[in-house]
Protein backbone atom coordinates (compact mmCIF):
# COMPACT_ATOMS: atom_id res chain seq x y z
CA UNK A 1 0.00 0.00 0.00
CA UNK A 2 2.81 2.32 0.77
CA UNK A 3 4.36 1.68 -2.64
CA UNK A 4 1.01 2.28 -4.43
CA UNK A 5 0.42 5.44 -2.40
CA UNK A 6 3.84 6.68 -3.23
CA UNK A 7 3.21 5.96 -6.90
CA UNK A 8 -0.04 7.84 -6.78
CA UNK A 9 1.68 10.80 -5.26
CA UNK A 10 4.36 10.73 -7.90
CA UNK A 11 1.94 10.40 -10.81
CA UNK A 12 -0.82 12.69 -9.50
CA UNK A 13 1.39 15.61 -8.48
CA UNK A 14 4.81 17.08 -9.28
CA UNK A 15 7.32 18.90 -7.12
CA UNK A 16 6.93 22.71 -6.94
CA UNK A 17 10.11 23.48 -8.97
CA UNK A 18 8.95 21.31 -11.88
CA UNK A 19 5.50 22.82 -11.81
CA UNK A 20 6.91 26.31 -11.83
CA UNK A 21 9.10 25.48 -14.81
CA UNK A 22 6.04 24.45 -16.79
CA UNK A 23 4.30 27.68 -15.87
CA UNK A 24 7.27 29.74 -17.06
CA UNK A 25 7.35 27.98 -20.44
CA UNK A 26 3.82 29.14 -21.27
CA UNK A 27 3.93 32.16 -23.60
CA UNK A 28 2.93 35.43 -21.84
CA UNK A 29 0.89 36.56 -24.80
CA UNK A 30 -1.53 33.73 -24.29
CA UNK A 31 -2.33 34.74 -20.70
CA UNK A 32 -5.68 36.53 -20.66
CA UNK A 33 -5.76 39.99 -19.06
CA UNK A 34 -7.53 40.17 -15.73
CA UNK A 35 -10.99 41.65 -15.86
CA UNK A 36 -10.88 45.47 -15.54
CA UNK A 37 -7.06 45.66 -15.79
CA UNK A 38 -5.89 48.59 -17.97
CA UNK A 39 -3.11 48.08 -20.52
CA UNK A 40 0.36 49.40 -19.72
CA UNK A 41 0.86 53.16 -20.32
CA UNK A 42 3.69 54.27 -22.60
CA UNK A 43 4.90 57.42 -20.82
CA UNK A 44 7.05 58.39 -23.79
CA UNK A 45 3.90 58.91 -25.87
CA UNK A 46 2.11 61.38 -23.59
CA UNK A 47 0.68 64.35 -25.57
CA UNK A 48 2.92 67.44 -25.61
CA UNK A 49 0.14 69.55 -24.09
CA UNK A 50 -0.13 67.20 -21.10
CA UNK A 51 3.65 67.06 -20.66
CA UNK A 52 3.80 70.85 -20.74
CA UNK A 53 1.17 71.07 -18.02
CA UNK A 54 3.07 68.56 -15.84
CA UNK A 55 6.46 70.20 -16.40
CA UNK A 56 5.10 73.56 -15.26
CA UNK A 57 4.64 72.14 -11.75
CA UNK A 58 8.16 70.69 -11.52
CA UNK A 59 11.15 72.51 -10.01
CA UNK A 60 13.68 73.44 -12.64
CA UNK A 61 16.23 70.79 -11.66
CA UNK A 62 13.62 68.02 -11.68
CA UNK A 63 12.41 69.28 -15.02
CA UNK A 64 15.94 69.04 -16.40
CA UNK A 65 16.30 65.46 -15.12
CA UNK A 66 12.96 64.54 -16.67
CA UNK A 67 14.09 65.88 -20.05
CA UNK A 68 16.70 63.10 -20.18
CA UNK A 69 14.11 60.30 -20.09
CA UNK A 70 13.34 60.24 -23.81
CA UNK A 71 13.28 62.37 -26.93
CA UNK A 72 9.62 63.36 -26.47
CA UNK A 73 10.21 64.63 -22.95
CA UNK A 74 13.30 66.52 -24.09
CA UNK A 75 11.28 68.25 -26.79
CA UNK A 76 8.68 69.21 -24.22
CA UNK A 77 11.44 70.60 -21.98
CA UNK A 78 12.39 73.06 -24.73
CA UNK A 79 8.87 74.17 -25.66
CA UNK A 80 8.71 78.03 -25.69
CA UNK A 81 5.57 78.03 -23.52
CA UNK A 82 7.58 76.50 -20.67
CA UNK A 83 10.04 79.40 -20.54
CA UNK A 84 7.75 82.40 -20.61
CA UNK A 85 7.74 82.64 -16.81
CA UNK A 86 10.97 82.03 -14.90
CA UNK A 87 12.56 82.92 -11.56
CA UNK A 88 16.34 82.98 -11.25
CA UNK A 89 17.45 82.11 -7.71
CA UNK A 90 20.96 83.35 -7.05
CA UNK A 91 22.45 82.58 -3.65
CA UNK A 92 25.91 81.98 -2.26
CA UNK A 93 26.18 78.58 -0.51
CA UNK A 94 28.54 79.99 2.11
CA UNK A 95 26.06 82.66 3.24
CA UNK A 96 22.61 81.32 2.34
CA UNK A 97 20.65 78.13 2.93
CA UNK A 98 18.37 78.81 -0.06
CA UNK A 99 18.68 76.77 -3.24
CA UNK A 100 20.24 78.38 -6.28
CA UNK A 101 19.63 77.91 -9.99
CA UNK A 102 22.46 75.75 -11.36
CA UNK A 103 24.98 77.75 -13.49
CA UNK A 104 24.80 75.19 -16.34
CA UNK A 105 21.04 75.59 -16.50
CA UNK A 106 21.39 79.38 -16.58
CA UNK A 107 23.76 79.10 -19.55
CA UNK A 108 21.33 76.83 -21.36
CA UNK A 109 18.43 79.20 -20.69
CA UNK A 110 20.31 82.19 -22.04
CA UNK A 111 21.54 80.24 -25.09
CA UNK A 112 18.27 78.58 -26.11
CA UNK A 113 15.39 80.33 -24.37
CA UNK A 114 16.21 83.99 -23.76
CA UNK A 115 13.93 85.03 -26.63
CA UNK A 116 11.04 83.12 -24.99
CA UNK A 117 11.28 84.83 -21.58
CA UNK A 118 8.43 87.21 -20.79
CA UNK A 119 7.81 87.14 -17.03
CA UNK A 120 11.13 87.13 -15.19
CA UNK A 121 12.19 87.67 -11.60
CA UNK A 122 15.52 87.49 -9.81
CA UNK A 123 15.63 86.41 -6.17
CA UNK A 124 19.04 87.09 -4.63
CA UNK A 125 20.51 86.91 -1.15
CA UNK A 126 22.35 89.74 0.57
CA UNK A 127 25.73 89.12 -1.11
CA UNK A 128 27.14 91.40 -3.79
CA UNK A 129 28.23 88.30 -5.79
CA UNK A 130 24.62 87.21 -6.24
CA UNK A 131 23.48 90.69 -7.26
CA UNK A 132 26.33 90.94 -9.78
CA UNK A 133 25.37 87.54 -11.19
CA UNK A 134 21.84 88.85 -11.72
CA UNK A 135 23.22 91.89 -13.55
CA UNK A 136 25.36 89.64 -15.75
CA UNK A 137 22.27 87.66 -16.76
CA UNK A 138 20.28 90.84 -17.45
CA UNK A 139 23.09 92.09 -19.71
CA UNK A 140 22.68 89.00 -21.90
CA UNK A 141 18.93 89.33 -22.42
CA UNK A 142 19.31 91.20 -25.70
CA UNK A 143 16.92 89.02 -27.72
CA UNK A 144 13.94 89.02 -25.38
CA UNK A 145 11.02 91.33 -24.84
CA UNK A 146 10.00 91.10 -21.20
CA UNK A 147 6.52 91.93 -19.96
CA UNK A 148 7.39 91.82 -16.24
CA UNK A 149 10.68 92.14 -14.35
CA UNK A 150 11.19 91.83 -10.62
CA UNK A 151 14.44 92.25 -8.70
CA UNK A 152 13.95 90.80 -5.22
CA UNK A 153 16.53 90.98 -2.44
CA UNK A 154 15.79 88.55 0.37
CA UNK A 155 18.04 90.68 2.60
CA UNK A 156 19.89 93.97 2.33
CA UNK A 157 22.16 95.33 0.90
CA UNK A 158 22.39 93.12 -2.25
CA UNK A 159 21.84 95.32 -5.35
CA UNK A 160 22.85 98.48 -3.50
CA UNK A 161 26.38 97.12 -3.22
CA UNK A 162 26.75 96.56 -6.96
CA UNK A 163 28.64 99.33 -8.80
CA UNK A 164 26.00 101.72 -10.07
CA UNK A 165 27.35 101.74 -13.63
CA UNK A 166 27.17 97.92 -13.82
CA UNK A 167 23.58 97.85 -12.59
CA UNK A 168 22.39 100.69 -14.84
CA UNK A 169 24.05 99.14 -17.89
CA UNK A 170 22.34 95.80 -17.29
CA UNK A 171 18.94 97.40 -16.63
CA UNK A 172 19.22 99.54 -19.77
CA UNK A 173 19.60 96.41 -21.91
CA UNK A 174 16.17 95.25 -20.72
CA UNK A 175 14.55 98.68 -21.03
CA UNK A 176 15.76 99.12 -24.61
CA UNK A 177 14.92 95.62 -25.87
CA UNK A 178 11.62 95.19 -24.04
CA UNK A 179 9.07 97.26 -25.92
CA UNK A 180 6.09 95.99 -23.95
CA UNK A 181 7.21 96.06 -20.30
CA UNK A 182 4.09 96.32 -18.13
CA UNK A 183 5.31 95.50 -14.60
CA UNK A 184 8.60 96.59 -13.00
CA UNK A 185 9.64 95.93 -9.39
CA UNK A 186 13.04 97.43 -8.57
CA UNK A 187 12.93 98.19 -4.83
CA UNK A 188 16.25 98.76 -3.06
CA UNK A 189 18.28 99.26 -6.23
CA UNK A 190 20.61 102.02 -7.54
CA UNK A 191 18.30 102.93 -10.44
CA UNK A 192 18.55 106.64 -11.35
CA UNK A 193 16.75 109.35 -13.33
CA UNK A 194 18.51 108.78 -16.71
CA UNK A 195 17.66 105.07 -16.66
CA UNK A 196 14.01 105.92 -15.94
CA UNK A 197 14.02 108.15 -19.02
CA UNK A 198 15.20 105.16 -21.07
CA UNK A 199 12.38 103.11 -19.54
CA UNK A 200 9.81 105.74 -20.49
CA UNK A 201 11.20 106.18 -24.01
CA UNK A 202 10.69 102.50 -24.81
CA UNK A 203 7.77 101.36 -22.64
CA UNK A 204 5.56 104.39 -21.94
CA UNK A 205 2.51 102.86 -23.65
CA UNK A 206 2.59 99.57 -21.75
CA UNK A 207 3.90 100.27 -18.22
CA UNK A 208 1.14 99.70 -15.66
CA UNK A 209 2.94 98.80 -12.42
CA UNK A 210 6.08 100.43 -11.01
CA UNK A 211 7.46 99.60 -7.56
CA UNK A 212 10.64 101.41 -6.61
CA UNK A 213 10.76 102.07 -2.89
CA UNK A 214 14.17 102.80 -1.34
CA UNK A 215 15.85 103.97 -4.55
CA UNK A 216 18.07 106.83 -3.29
CA UNK A 217 19.36 107.87 -6.73
CA UNK A 218 15.90 108.74 -8.07
CA UNK A 219 14.72 112.31 -7.62
CA UNK A 220 11.16 113.72 -7.60
CA UNK A 221 11.86 114.98 -11.13
CA UNK A 222 12.68 111.44 -12.25
CA UNK A 223 9.43 109.94 -11.01
CA UNK A 224 7.52 112.95 -12.36
CA UNK A 225 8.90 112.12 -15.82
CA UNK A 226 7.42 108.63 -15.50
CA UNK A 227 4.02 109.99 -14.41
CA UNK A 228 3.96 112.53 -17.25
CA UNK A 229 4.64 109.95 -19.96
CA UNK A 230 3.22 106.62 -18.72
CA UNK A 231 -0.48 107.38 -18.86
CA UNK A 232 -1.50 103.77 -18.29
CA UNK A 233 -0.02 103.47 -14.79
CA UNK A 234 -2.34 101.57 -12.46
CA UNK A 235 -0.07 100.91 -9.47
CA UNK A 236 2.82 102.95 -8.11
CA UNK A 237 4.97 102.32 -5.02
CA UNK A 238 7.67 104.73 -3.82
CA UNK A 239 9.27 106.45 -0.88
CA UNK A 240 7.71 109.54 0.59
CA UNK A 241 10.63 111.74 -0.45
CA UNK A 242 9.60 111.17 -4.09
CA UNK A 243 6.02 112.22 -3.44
CA UNK A 244 5.23 115.81 -4.40
CA UNK A 245 2.31 118.05 -5.23
CA UNK A 246 3.51 118.11 -8.84
CA UNK A 247 3.45 114.30 -9.01
CA UNK A 248 -0.11 114.08 -7.66
CA UNK A 249 -1.29 116.72 -10.12
CA UNK A 250 0.40 114.86 -12.98
CA UNK A 251 -1.34 111.63 -11.94
CA UNK A 252 -4.61 113.57 -11.82
CA UNK A 253 -4.40 115.00 -15.33
CA UNK A 254 -7.17 114.26 -17.82
CA UNK A 255 -4.88 112.29 -20.12
CA UNK A 256 -3.80 109.93 -17.32
CA UNK A 257 -5.52 106.57 -16.79
CA UNK A 258 -7.03 106.23 -13.33
CA UNK A 259 -4.51 105.03 -10.76
CA UNK A 260 -5.77 102.08 -8.68
CA UNK A 261 -3.04 101.72 -6.02
CA UNK A 262 -0.55 104.24 -4.65
CA UNK A 263 1.78 102.90 -1.95
CA UNK A 264 3.96 105.29 0.02
CA UNK A 265 6.71 104.21 2.45
CA UNK A 266 7.42 106.90 5.03
CA UNK A 267 10.71 105.82 6.57
CA UNK A 268 13.04 107.70 8.91
CA UNK A 269 16.69 106.78 8.49
CA UNK A 270 17.86 109.07 11.31
CA UNK A 271 16.00 110.46 14.36
CA UNK A 272 14.78 114.01 13.83
CA UNK A 273 14.58 113.72 10.03
CA UNK A 274 12.55 116.46 8.32
CA UNK A 275 9.58 115.56 6.09
CA UNK A 276 7.76 117.87 3.71
CA UNK A 277 3.98 118.32 3.68
CA UNK A 278 1.60 117.60 0.79
CA UNK A 279 -1.17 120.12 0.11
CA UNK A 280 -4.77 119.10 0.67
CA UNK A 281 -5.66 120.49 -2.78
CA UNK A 282 -3.26 117.99 -4.40
CA UNK A 283 -4.92 115.07 -2.64
CA UNK A 284 -8.35 116.43 -3.56
CA UNK A 285 -7.36 116.54 -7.24
CA UNK A 286 -6.22 112.92 -7.01
CA UNK A 287 -9.52 111.81 -5.47
CA UNK A 288 -11.57 113.67 -8.08
CA UNK A 289 -9.65 112.00 -10.90
CA UNK A 290 -9.45 108.51 -9.33
CA UNK A 291 -12.23 108.33 -6.70
CA UNK A 292 -11.71 104.61 -6.03
CA UNK A 293 -7.92 104.51 -5.77
CA UNK A 294 -6.28 102.92 -2.72
CA UNK A 295 -3.70 104.97 -0.87
CA UNK A 296 -1.52 102.65 1.23
CA UNK A 297 0.92 104.25 3.67
CA UNK A 298 3.56 102.53 5.81
CA UNK A 299 5.00 104.71 8.61
CA UNK A 300 8.32 103.91 10.27
CA UNK A 301 8.90 107.19 12.09
CA UNK A 302 9.88 108.36 15.54
CA UNK A 303 7.15 110.07 17.54
CA UNK A 304 8.53 113.60 17.10
CA UNK A 305 8.61 113.27 13.27
CA UNK A 306 4.83 113.14 12.66
CA UNK A 307 4.45 116.93 12.60
CA UNK A 308 3.66 117.29 8.84
CA UNK A 309 1.18 114.39 8.76
CA UNK A 310 -2.59 114.16 9.37
CA UNK A 311 -3.09 117.88 9.96
CA UNK A 312 -5.52 118.07 7.02
CA UNK A 313 -7.79 115.55 5.39
CA UNK A 314 -5.85 112.83 3.55
CA UNK A 315 -7.44 110.06 1.41
CA UNK A 316 -5.46 107.18 2.94
CA UNK A 317 -7.26 103.82 2.83
CA UNK A 318 -4.70 101.45 4.40
CA UNK A 319 -2.54 102.75 7.22
CA UNK A 320 0.26 100.88 9.01
CA UNK A 321 2.37 102.19 11.90
CA UNK A 322 5.49 100.06 12.28
CA UNK A 323 6.89 102.01 15.25
CA UNK A 324 5.34 103.60 18.29
CA UNK A 325 2.78 106.29 17.46
CA UNK A 326 1.39 108.83 19.92
CA UNK A 327 -2.20 109.29 21.08
CA UNK A 328 -2.19 112.73 19.47
CA UNK A 329 -1.36 111.34 16.02
CA UNK A 330 -4.01 108.63 16.28
CA UNK A 331 -6.49 111.33 17.30
CA UNK A 332 -5.64 113.24 14.11
CA UNK A 333 -6.08 110.04 12.11
CA UNK A 334 -9.62 109.74 13.46
CA UNK A 335 -10.42 113.28 12.34
CA UNK A 336 -8.71 113.47 8.94
CA UNK A 337 -8.86 109.97 7.36
CA UNK A 338 -12.50 109.46 6.30
CA UNK A 339 -11.59 106.87 3.61
CA UNK A 340 -9.69 104.61 6.03
CA UNK A 341 -10.39 100.90 5.44
CA UNK A 342 -7.58 99.20 7.38
CA UNK A 343 -5.52 100.33 10.39
CA UNK A 344 -2.61 98.55 12.06
CA UNK A 345 -0.87 99.98 15.13
CA UNK A 346 2.11 97.91 16.21
CA UNK A 347 2.87 99.97 19.32
CA UNK A 348 1.62 102.99 21.23
CA UNK A 349 2.74 102.97 24.80
CA UNK A 350 1.04 102.74 28.18
CA UNK A 351 -1.66 105.39 27.73
CA UNK A 352 -5.10 103.94 26.88
CA UNK A 353 -6.43 104.67 23.39
CA UNK A 354 -10.10 104.75 24.41
CA UNK A 355 -11.00 108.18 23.02
CA UNK A 356 -8.93 107.69 19.87
CA UNK A 357 -10.63 104.39 18.98
CA UNK A 358 -14.10 105.85 19.51
CA UNK A 359 -13.19 108.81 17.32
CA UNK A 360 -11.91 106.50 14.58
CA UNK A 361 -15.08 104.42 14.71
CA UNK A 362 -17.20 107.59 14.45
CA UNK A 363 -15.43 109.32 11.56
CA UNK A 364 -13.86 106.42 9.61
CA UNK A 365 -17.12 104.89 8.46
CA UNK A 366 -15.47 102.55 5.93
CA UNK A 367 -13.12 100.91 8.44
CA UNK A 368 -13.33 97.11 8.08
CA UNK A 369 -10.01 95.86 9.51
CA UNK A 370 -7.94 96.83 12.53
CA UNK A 371 -4.91 95.36 14.31
CA UNK A 372 -3.49 96.50 17.65
CA UNK A 373 -0.21 95.33 19.14
CA UNK A 374 1.60 96.90 22.08
CA UNK A 375 -1.21 99.27 23.06
CA UNK A 376 -3.76 99.59 25.87
CA UNK A 377 -7.54 99.86 25.51
CA UNK A 378 -10.14 99.43 28.24
CA UNK A 379 -12.57 96.60 27.67
CA UNK A 380 -15.56 98.97 27.83
CA UNK A 381 -14.11 101.30 25.16
CA UNK A 382 -13.23 98.36 22.96
CA UNK A 383 -16.76 96.96 23.15
CA UNK A 384 -18.14 100.41 22.29
CA UNK A 385 -15.76 100.63 19.32
CA UNK A 386 -16.93 97.25 18.00
CA UNK A 387 -20.55 98.19 18.59
CA UNK A 388 -20.14 101.39 16.53
CA UNK A 389 -18.37 99.61 13.66
CA UNK A 390 -20.67 96.60 13.70
CA UNK A 391 -20.43 93.70 11.31
CA UNK A 392 -18.40 95.62 8.74
CA UNK A 393 -15.34 94.70 10.85
CA UNK A 394 -14.29 91.71 8.77
CA UNK A 395 -10.87 91.52 10.46
CA UNK A 396 -10.32 92.27 14.13
CA UNK A 397 -6.85 91.31 15.32
CA UNK A 398 -6.27 92.45 18.91
CA UNK A 399 -3.59 91.08 21.21
CA UNK A 400 -4.96 89.83 24.53
CA UNK A 401 -2.62 92.02 26.57
CA UNK A 402 -4.01 95.12 24.83
CA UNK A 403 -7.37 94.78 26.60
CA UNK A 404 -7.55 96.18 30.14
CA UNK A 405 -10.36 94.78 32.33
CA UNK A 406 -12.62 97.37 33.99
CA UNK A 407 -15.79 97.58 36.09
CA UNK A 408 -17.99 96.41 33.18
CA UNK A 409 -16.07 93.60 31.46
CA UNK A 410 -13.41 91.08 32.37
CA UNK A 411 -11.24 89.25 29.85
CA UNK A 412 -13.46 86.18 30.24
CA UNK A 413 -16.58 88.16 29.41
CA UNK A 414 -15.45 90.44 26.62
CA UNK A 415 -15.28 87.88 23.84
CA UNK A 416 -18.99 87.09 24.26
CA UNK A 417 -19.97 90.74 24.02
CA UNK A 418 -17.71 91.39 21.01
CA UNK A 419 -18.92 88.23 19.28
CA UNK A 420 -22.52 89.42 19.69
CA UNK A 421 -21.83 92.69 17.85
CA UNK A 422 -19.70 91.07 15.16
CA UNK A 423 -22.19 88.31 14.45
CA UNK A 424 -19.48 85.66 14.71
CA UNK A 425 -17.32 84.02 17.36
CA UNK A 426 -14.32 86.18 18.29
CA UNK A 427 -11.38 85.77 20.69
CA UNK A 428 -8.34 87.98 21.31
CA UNK A 429 -5.11 86.93 19.57
CA UNK A 430 -2.23 85.33 21.44
CA UNK A 431 0.27 86.60 18.87
CA UNK A 432 0.20 89.17 16.01
CA UNK A 433 -1.46 87.96 12.80
CA UNK A 434 -0.72 90.95 10.56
Amino acid sequence: MKRIKGGEEGSAGESPPEASKKVRTEPESEEPEAAGESPRCDWSRLPQELLLHIFQYLPLLDRAYASQVCRGWNEAFHMPELWRCFEFELNQPASSYLKATHPDLIKQIIKRHSNHLQYVSFKVDSSMESAEAACDILSQLVNCSLKTLGLISTARPSFMEVPKSHFISALTVVFVNSKSLSSLKIDDTPVDDPSLKVLVANNSDTLKLLKMSSCPHVSPAGILCVADQCHGLRELALNYHLLSDELLLALSSEKHVHLEHLRIDVVSENPGQHFHAIKKSSWDAMVRHSPKFNLVMYFFLYEDEFGPFFNDEIPVTHLYFGRSVSKEVLGRVGLHCPRLVELVVCANGLRPLDEELIRIAKHCTQLSAIGLGECEVSCSAFVEFVKMCGRRLSQLSIMEEVLIPDHRYSLDEIHWEVSKHLGRVWFPDMMPTW
